[in-house]
């Protein structure tokens, strides 16, 4: 039951990633602000425990980490769909979510930097994108993954009869 839940969870974080992205296209037609190579570098740290220079732009590596990221974490939010947690609430848990993950590590590999030593602008954007990618994310999750019969849409199990 699990599985299938993060299986379709991978699925709607697919779809998650896709808005992000095109949101992020959007905003940088916008801002004109360059894209970002920090998940290349961050997977370059993480499977090969060396740091490519800030110039390094690995097209390929840069999409495995954006797309492998969003279908993972995605996972995790197929399985709060199918234990009951639900709707925009956990969507707004989710983000956080997604936000940990990346900033964790970012900066465990030396990759990143903490947010707070962000422009504004850099803070808000980041943040902005998360919450596309988290709420679409969940807004597929809970169509495509049933609840578990002994969960309520609370995510509480129902009450047990005498």
């Amino acid at each position: 039951m699990l599985g299938r839940a993060a299986l379709r969870g991978a699925l709607a974080g697919l779809a998650g990633t896709a808005a992000m992205t095109l949101a992020e296209k959007a905003e940088q037609s916008v801002t004109h602000r360059p894209d970002s190579y920090v998940p290349a570098r961050t997977l370059t740290a993480l499977t090969t425990r060396r740091r490519l220079p800030g110039s390094a732009r690995p097209l390929v590596r840069n999409h495995l980490m954006h797309w492998g990221t969003g279908a993972l974490v995605g996972a995790l939010r197929g399985v709060w769909s199918a234990s009951g947690l639900r709707g925009w609430r956990a969507s707004a848990w989710h983000t956080s979510v997604r936000l940990a993950t990346d900033q964790t590590l970012e900066n465990a590999t030396g990759v990143g930097a903490p947010p707070w030593t962000w422009s504004r602008r850099d803070q808000v954007v980041d943040l902005a994108g998360k919450a596309v990618y988290s709420f679409v994310t969940g807004a597929v999750a809970d169509r495509l993954v049933p609840l578990a019969p002994d969960r309520t849409p609370s995510g509480s199990a129902p009450p047990r009869r005498r």
